[in-house]
């Protein structure tokens, strides 16, 4: 089975105070396996959705849903024709390239894509 899916829900990313407790607590409950990216970020890997955690100050609501996309940038003119606001452009990270948006209601969102 593929996961990446153009333009699903493919990664979701939590804040997290302490990411070793967060660690701790999700292989404890669910069997999570984690994969480290630094002391500031950890990634886990599900049958369906990916995830991770990156060091902040959690806030209910601040879950950021990623999704994937084939072709970041016509995902990105979509998201603008459709009145989406871009709060983060373009821009690398270890794994790929992603941007950020808000939806009319104000939701943040991610795309990413490789």
């Amino acid at each position: 089975m593929q996961k990446l899916k153009h333009e699903q829900i493919q990664y979701i990313e939590f804040l997290s105070a302490d990411i070793k407790k967060a660690k701790n607590f999700y292989k404890e409950c669910f069997g999570w396996k984690f994969s480290d990216y630094g002391p500031d970020y950890t990634a886990f890997e599900g049958e369906y959705v990916d995830g991770g955690f990156i060091t902040g100050a959690p806030v209910n609501g601040t879950v950021l849903v990623i999704l994937y996309s084939s072709d970041l940038e016509a995902t990105r003119d979509k998201v603008l024709a459709a009145g989406g606001k871009i709060v983060k452009d373009i821009f690398s990270f270890p794994g790929g390239r992603r941007f950020q948006f808000t939806d009319a209601d104000g939701y943040e969102l991610a795309v990413w894509s490789e």
